[in-house]
């Protein structure tokens, strides 16, 4: 057999981020495939760890800039734990209104990058135009547009009063609407139909065995979502649902994006009825955080986020180890592009929706002799042999 070897990337592939895709095709069809990575490497598990715990939570929510709110959430709750105290409760709603304002933002823009991809330029900037919308309510909210640095030990910065509230639930219900225009899109368009439906089969059984994680598996049918698994900020006192599907295809992950962007918006309404009057931060914290260790994790809008977090006792995190949902869900789905046109290589990449600045991790495990190193995809499955 005669193949020729494409590398897509490792600037912009279907992203604006940095990965390459090695591609064998044998003509217009993927034979096989390799993902590489590490061109993005930042170091960032190290730095945390040389700050002290204050400093460390605005490091932490520079390992992604979309997804920056969860990431302190899921630091300044394990601190918490180490700590034994607990936020108020209003403090807890907001947290949660304004990690749902990212989830939105963040699934409206893989969606207005899917139409780019596909060609459909006029509505990945009429996409773009709505998500500004978004933007608008995450700095009305917090004070910043992008990262929302709102988070604090034991609270939030910034409240949120009867006016807030009135500005939020209008352009909730403008955003509501314009997420049924895109559905209405996905399901009657030609192009998105031809482009996406039965492209980038996922079984459920491939799921589990790979580890996926947020959409992509919950458009296989599995409802893991730890929002509702092990709820933490007010989930636990809010009704939603996850959102699942049974296609497995490109079309169904971006769909269960859409569909959770429409429970968002209701979590935001029920967090703003039920919004617990009182205090939104504790008036005290204690600068050292005690010997111990937790393992914090959140639902972030690509998939479960985990934070091991260990301290030895003094101002400094003795480790942070971040698990980010990326890390899983880009790395186990190479071989997904087999079988297919290399135009539908773009298509299943986006519609996993890989965050390449927060997976870039490395492992050294030393032996007697010599030290031996895991391949990112052992390490990916924990395959250490």
């Amino acid at each position: 057999m005669t193949f020729v070897e494409i590398p897509i990337g490792p600037q912009h592939p279907a992203l604006h981020e940095p990965i390459l895709l090695r591609l064998k095709v044998d003509g217009e069809e993927v034979i096989d495939s390799e993902i590489s990575t590490g061109y993005n490497h930042r170091g960032v598990e190290k730095l945390l760890e040389k700050n002290t715990w204050i400093k460390s939570i605005y490091i932490s929510s520079r390992i992604c800039g979309i997804c920056n709110a969860v990431h302190m959430q899921t630091y300044v709750q394990g601190i918490e734990r180490l700590l034994g105290i607990e936020p108020p409760p209003r403090a807890n709603y907001i947290r949660t209104i304004v990690m749902e304002l990212e989830r939105i933002h963040s699934h409206m823009l893989l969606f207005a990058v899917m139409a780019e991809t596909i060609g459909f330029d006029t509505l990945f900037m009429i996409v773009m135009k709505d998500r500004e919308r978004v933007m608008y309510l995450k700095d009305l909210v917090t004070g910043n547009r992008v990262h929302a640095d709102i988070h604090i030990i034991g609270g939030v910065k910034r409240d949120i009063d009867d006016s807030k509230k009135e500005v939020i639930l209008k352009e909730l219900a403008y955003i509501e609407q314009r997420v049924k225009d895109y559905k209405k899109i996905m399901h009657e368009d030609y192009t998105f139909q031809k482009r996406l439906v039965n492209v980038g089969y996922v079984s459920r059984n491939y799921a589990l065995k790979n580890s996926l994680v947020g959409p992509p598996a919950r458009a296989s049918g599995i409802p893991y979502d730890i929002r509702a698994l092990e709820p933490y900020a007010a989930y636990s006192e809010i009704d939603f649902r996850v959102v699942t599907r049974e296609e497995g295809d490109s079309w169904s992950r971006m769909m269960v994006r859409l569909d959770e962007i429409s429970e968002s918006i209701e979590i935001i309404r029920q967090a703003l009825s039920k919004l617990p009057q009182g205090s939104i931060a504790l008036k005290t914290i204690p600068r050292v955080v005690k010997q111990g260790e937790y393992i914090s994790r959140v639902e972030a809008p690509r998939g479960e986020l985990i934070y091991h977090i260990v301290s030895r006792g003094g101002s400094t995190p003795y480790r942070v180890k971040v698990r980010t949902p990326s890390f899983f869900n880009v790395l186990n789905t190479e071989k997904l592009f087999i079988g297919h046109k290399l135009a539908d290589v773009p298509v299943i990449l986006v519609s996993f929706d890989p965050c390449i600045s927060c997976m870039e991790r490395v492992l050294l495990i030393e032996d007697k002799d010599k030290p031996r190193y895991l391949t990112l995809k052992q390490l990916s499955r924990w395959q250490p042999k």
